[in-house]
């Protein structure tokens, strides 16, 4: 991937953790019950995985798995940086944030599981289109 694909990415990351920012306010998410983020954390799953496939789709099969890799990194790492920064520092909770706001934490691991499993879906699926 050129460099500006790894920046796109980033910034697309980025926007998204702004749109999840400003939706947690006041409170950045505890304001809600335990129940309710439960259930918004799987339904987000939904939405995802069909941006994900939709994104996928027109990448080459060969190239698939590695840059599903790329788009875990970009969806994790930066958003675990600002995510420390703003909960960890900013509303002092050092690295107790991780406990503390678990249903950011879940989604430092999601995207490991869920982008790859996407690209190796859609590589099946091309792989069989051909077959047939």
């Amino acid at each position: 991937m050129r460099i500006k694909n790894h920046l796109q990415i980033l910034i697309y990351a980025t926007i998204v953790w702004i749109l999840f920012f400003l939706a947690g306010i006041p409170d950045y998410y505890l304001q809600y019950s335990t129940k309710s983020i439960i259930w918004f954390v799987i339904i987000l799953l939904i939405p995802f995985s069909i941006i994900i496939w939709l994104v996928f789709k027109p990448i080459k099969t060969s190239r698939r798995v590695k840059i599903s890799l790329w788009y875990s990194f970009y969806f994790t790492v930066p958003l675990l940086i600002y995510d420390f920064i703003y909960c960890g520092i900013y509303l002092g909770y050092g690295l107790k944030f991780i406990y503390v706001f678990w249903f950011l934490s879940v989604y430092y691991i999601i995207p490991w599981i869920l982008f790859p499993s996407i690209a190796i879906l859609l590589n099946k699926k091309t792989s069989k289109a051909k077959l047939n």
